[in-house]
């Protein structure tokens, strides 16, 4: 039997030219999450006709090499056309996940094939109703692991979010577990966000030292069990440099009104590096978010200073208890087979 201090994580590194595009084909939803990070009156309240999705996606693809794409809400199975814009993604050249609350609307499991499809990822925050439905909804539970598992038994790759947070960063360790008994292989922690409804709800927000000691433990316990887990690095090691993905990497999130930011923290601002009109991406003027990238501070990551100065602890000396990574930074921990695989590198 394997030993869980066997499993090391390790930090996932920005690849130069690694493109990700985050498309948000529309803002409704279904459930009302309580740390909801979609803010309507920033991101717009349209749904993404389908034309118009794929002209988005055309603009943002590169004919040379394969991008990653994630399709959000809200709720992006709420798309009437979801199919058909995702197969006119793969055309392009993208490698396609969809990110789901786990209802499935307008029958998306009878309408694609499973090698249409990279990946099918649920979001679930507990380990059962009792915890996920205190967050997401009465009932939520039941209707999400129902269609997980029929994704699973369908031949569809899946994976699984949780969103840490105050409410159910007790039950975590019991989350390895159910992926396991659900058939889920890769598994993706994500810290809460001070976006949206959370950026004002200060009760929903983890102590560093909590997220310290139930994240990497529950990632082993995950790992131990044959799942694939990722989750974000949040915290720089004493020594290890500051990079800002803003420069590092292509990351866009692009937004029904047509904002397209380069940061997630910003999402709550007008302050996006471009914006999509008359089918192209222009930049914006003024004070934007990629004007600040390259600043370098003590704190690690600029734009959580400016927008959650609050989220920073300090020693008495004035200087940050931790340094806050750039929040596109992710590490992961695979199963032992492939971390036998890394000592190779």
């Amino acid at each position: 039997m394997q030993n869980t201090s066997d499993f090391r994580a390790r930090t996932v590194d920005f690849k130069l030219g690694e493109r990700n595009i985050f498309l948000h084909l529309l803002t409704q939803c279904n459930l009302a999450c309580r740390h909801c990070y979609i803010n309507p009156s920033q991101h717009g309240t349209n749904i993404l006709p389908k034309a118009t999705a794929i002209d988005w996606l055309r603009l943002f693809a590169r004919p040379d090499c394969s991008s990653n794409l994630v399709l959000l809400g809200g709720e992006p199975t709420l798309h009437p056309d979801l199919a058909e814009i995702i197969r006119a993604a793969k055309a392009l050249r993208y490698a396609v996940t969809v990110d789901s609350n786990g209802f499935l609307f307008h029958n998306l499991l009878e309408r694609l094939r499973p090698d249409e499809l990279d990946f099918l990822s649920f979001s679930l925050d507990g380990p059962d109703a009792a915890v996920n439905d205190t967050i997401r909804g009465e009932g939520v539970f039941a209707v999400c692991t129902k269609n997980l598992r029929q994704a699973v038994a369908l031949g569809f790759r899946t994976s699984l979010i949780c969103t840490v947070s105050a409410l159910n960063i007790k039950h975590l360790h019991r989350m390895p577990a159910l992926l396991a008994e659900l058939g889920v292989r890769r598994f993706f922690i994500q810290v809460i966000g001070l976006r949206g409804k959370s950026a004002a709800a200060d009760s929903l927000q983890v102590e560093p030292k909590h997220w310290l000691e139930a994240v990497p433990e529950t990632a082993r316990q995950a790992a131990h069990l044959g799942i694939h887990v990722t989750y974000p690095k949040v915290f720089l090691e004493e020594g290890e440099a500051f990079t800002c993905a803003g420069l590092a990497a292509d990351n866009y999130f692009i937004f029904p009104n047509g904002r397209v930011y380069r940061c997630p923290l910003c999402e709550d601002y007008p302050m996006h590096s471009l914006c999509i009109e008359n089918g192209q991406a222009v930049r914006q003027r003024g004070l934007n978010e990629d004007r600040f990238f390259s600043l370098s501070i003590p704190e690690g990551c600029v734009m959580n200073k400016l927008l959650q100065p609050d989220n920073i602890d300090y020693l008495p000396d004035g200087s940050p208890r931790h340094r806050i990574s750039c929040c596109m930074l992710k590490q992961e921990m695979p199963p032992l087979s492939l971390q036998e695989v890394f000592k190779c590198f």
